[in-house]
């Protein structure tokens, strides 16, 4: 089951990229999700940068520690 998830600055997950998305939800800004498995199976879809996602293909591995934003793992 996917559940939507904003990252926070105190979130801490890893996990491997199974899907990467962008949309215009609010019709003038466009934002980057990327859906990742984490390492206990379940699978959330989180906001990232546009950097990021530009970066990132399906299967790579994605960090995130607390405070800091995500990075390719």
């Amino acid at each position: 089951m996917s559940n939507s998830h904003k990252i926070g600055r105190d979130d801490s997950w890893e996990g491997v990229v199974v899907d990467l998305s962008r949309g215009m939800l609010d019709g003038a800004n466009m934002y980057h999700f990327a859906e990742i498995r984490l390492a206990h199976g379940e699978t959330v879809k989180v906001r990232i940068g546009r950097g990021l996602w530009k970066s990132i293909a399906v299967g790579d591995r994605i960090v995130k520690r607390p405070g800091v934003d995500p990075v390719k793992g």
